[in-house]
């Protein structure tokens, strides 16, 4: 892959020299470091990519994330941390997060998850995820109330396991051999219908009413199934 320019973001100067000698040789190309959101420069090389530590103060982190897909709505934000809430991860990935990787992680992993997220794949924890999906992290309490209470149709459901997996509308017009403005279609109908704002949500709602991912292929977009793990580890982080 070609090289992407990369902004790291930390709570110290150690961390951050760190992660950059890490990224060294690899196709992360670092093009600048910051302290915390607001201290980040303009540069000359927009990022591709930005890697956030996670901070103690987890409705700080949120809105650091709220901030960077307002000043870069294009760019995929991964969260690096040493927290194992699923709360914090349920948080962190409505906040628009595309992955949410453990610090202890191995060089290898990182990299794979990195190129998964700029895939438009969401990458976490194996058992954050099945926390997730077992309903522990609270965003959406169940309450007793199943799927079937809420009026979706076939398609929609099928397009909400589609987001469990991080794809995007042509994938999905792709896989259901539907077209992208049928798919926007459902896509707004199934937003009213479960109450969520954006697509991410909407994932997170799906997981935690037990719709995990699966669905098989139909006619498939390739590239956005490249690496060889891609449907392993949508919800999942591969640990060294």
């Amino acid at each position: 892959m070609s090289e992407v320019n990369t902004l790291l973001i930390g709570r110290n100067r150690l961390f951050l020299e760190g992660l950059k000698s890490l990224l060294r040789g690899s196709s992360f190309n670092v093009c600048g470091e910051a302290l915390c959101v607001g201290a980040i420069e303009e540069t000359d090389a927009p990022a591709g990519l930005v890697l956030i530590e996670l901070r103690d103060d987890l409705s700080g982190v949120v809105e650091d994330l709220h901030q960077l897909r307002e000043d870069l709505p294009e760019t995929p934000v991964v969260v690096l941390t040493d927290e194992r809430d699923p709360r914090t991860l349920a948080s962190c990935l409505n906040a628009g997060a595309a992955a949410f990787l453990l610090k202890d992680i191995s060089l290898e992993a990182l990299i794979h998850s990195l190129k998964l997220a700029l895939l438009g794949q969401k990458v976490m924890p194996t058992d954050l995820a099945a926390a997730l999906i077992n309903g522990a992290a609270g965003l959406q309490p169940v309450g007793g109330k199943g799927v079937e209470s809420y009026g979706l149709s076939d398609r929609e459901l099928e397009i909400l396991r589609c987001l469990v997996n991080g794809d995007a509308n042509k994938v999905i017009a792709n896989r259901l051999d539907i077209t992208e403005a049928t798919v926007k279609v459902h896509m707004k109908s199934l937003l009213r219908k479960i109450k969520a704002g954006n697509r991410t949500q909407a994932a997170i709602w799906a997981l935690n009413h037990g719709l995990a991912p699966g669905l098989p292929f139909g006619k498939t977009d390739r590239a956005a199934v490249a690496a060889p793990a891609a449907k392993e580890v949508v919800m999942s982080q591969m640990m060294g």
